[in-house]
């Protein structure tokens, strides 16, 4: 068991991500903190799957934004558990918005879900991490931070923030014994509809730009995320991983392995 009695924080433990990654890392021994806006509701049967695995689980509902609440909840935790050795931020709020329309408001809902409570979690929880000079720090970011959406500018602009957060973070924590990375998560099932534009095209027929016409799901980011927490990746530091299976690499639509079935049916 790679990760036998370490803590692992993931910080949206209902999104299919969270719970993608629950599975995986329960399943390696590892030991949970786990931010949940259902309180654990939606997480319920991964719940009990880790406790028939011996992994111990706490429940939290903060807001991350908040450098008290969080601190306080760590302090309690360290009690319990010990401190947190792999820091997953999953955070995933998108929503249509345009640049000439979107309210200050909007802005900041998502910036403080997608990137402040980032800046915030790694904060401190890498002040644990520095206390005994390890730690892993992962950020679940999207291939967004590369390419606009065409349809949520402030989603896209998040991304970008979390991607200089992680080469920032990982230059000064990397001094510590800190390994700081992003993964750039690429298309999947119904981000389609996600990203739905009325000026991108990228999303149409998005499965065939894959080159390979096969597409990602948290299954890969779980494969992924379970290396880079590992010792087997303690070279690997400040850097944006894309996984996208190729997708931001296509440019010619009329190149795509699309199956012939599909051709034929919409000739």
């Amino acid at each position: 068991m790679k990760f036998k009695d370490k803590l692992v924080f993931i910080t949206d433990a209902d999104h299919d991500s969270g719970k993608t990654l629950l599975n995986h890392f329960a399943s390696e021994g590892a030991h949970f903190l786990l931010n949940s806006a259902s309180n654990g509701d939606a997480i319920e049967s991964n719940l009990e799957s880790c406790k028939s695995k011996g992994s111990k689980t706490v429940v939290a509902n903060i807001d991350l934004c908040n450098e008290r609440e969080l601190s306080q909840l760590l302090v309690t935790i360290e009690k319990q558990l010990g401190s947190v050795d792999i820091l997953i931020h999953n955070n995933n709020f998108i929503i249509p918005t345009k640049v000439e329309t979107c309210t200050e408001e909007l802005f900041l809902q998502v910036m403080n879900s997608n990137a402040k409570s980032a800046f915030v979690c790694t904060q401190v929880v890498g002040k644990q991490m520095v206390k005994k000079q390890s730690g892993k720090v992962i950020f679940i970011s999207s291939i967004h931070a590369e390419k606009p959406t065409g349809s949520s500018f402030v989603y896209s602009a998040s991304r970008g923030a979390v991607k200089l957060l992680c080469s920032e973070s990982a230059l000064n924590l990397g001094r510590h014994g800190i390994n700081v990375n992003s993964i750039e998560m690429g298309p999947i099932v119904g981000d389609n509809e996600k990203f739905k534009s009325n000026i991108s095209s990228i999303y149409e027929a998005y499965q065939y730009k894959v080159p390979n016409a096969i597409l990602g799901d948290f299954q890969d980011l779980a494969h992924l995320t379970l290396f880079l927490s590992s010792d087997e990746s303690r070279y690997i530091n400040g850097t944006d991983i894309r996984l996208d299976g190729g997708f931001l690499l296509h440019y010619m639509d009329h190149k795509m392995k699309v199956p012939v079935t599909k051709v034929n049916s919409e000739v």
